[in-house]
């Protein structure tokens, strides 16, 4: 019998998501050392599900990350390749924003304008949302409002150079109170605005 809530286990004897207790139950019972949680929602189960790491994290680094709070990151197919970057709500993982796919860029180009987008939309909105990135490079970039790029200008990523100029005059031209956090990957696994597209 369901009770209206989502049980997610990550190990037990057959690792998923139940609606029943019971169901849970009879993965974790007898089996050494189960892990499992329950969820009001499914989409805090799901998400919990595919990130364990961030899941327990939460109950033992609660005073560390900050869940109120946007995160950003980038995708790169290659380097240079296919690059993307999005933003999204650190705690439900709500997309903020999301990029086209951009050809012959860089992972550390896509992180340094995901951070530049969010602030400028922070700034829009007015407001003082703490910002994740797990990128030191990008930080860096900001932090000297210049891209040190080493990325060669092609005829399929000149809309980049112009993006990256952009965000350069953006940061010279603009001050805001948002601080730029690093996401500890080793401790809370992967950031939540992460594509899930490694290994």
């Amino acid at each position: 019998m369901s009770t209206g809530k989502y049980y997610v286990v990550w190990n037990g004897k057959k690792p998923g998501i139940y609606t029943s207790w019971v169901d849970c139950q009879q993965q974790i019972n007898g089996f050494s050392n189960p892990k499992y949680k329950s969820y009001k929602t499914k989409i805090e189960a799901e998400t919990a599900y595919n990130n364990p790491d961030l899941a327990f994290a939460k109950d033992t680094d609660e005073k560390n990350i900050n869940y109120d709070s946007i995160s950003v990151d980038a995708a790169c197919a290659g380097n240079p390749g296919l690059m993307e970057y999005r933003c999204v709500y650190t705690k439900t993982k709500e997309v903020v924003f999301a990029s086209p796919q951009y050809p012959d860029g860089t992972n550390n180009i896509g992180e340094f304008l995901a951070i530049v987008h969010a602030l400028a939309l922070c700034k829009k909105k007015e407001s003082s949302i703490s910002i994740y990135t797990d990128s030191a490079t990008a930080m860096a970039w900001v932090r000297n409002k210049k891209a040190k790029t080493k990325l060669e200008l092609t005829k399929h990523n000149q809309i980049l150079f112009e993006l990256i100029e952009r965000a350069e005059r953006w940061l010279l031209s603009n001050t805001y109170s948002n601080k730029i956090l690093k996401w500890d990957t080793a401790k809370w696994g992967e950031i939540p605005a992460d594509y899930g597209r490694k290994g």
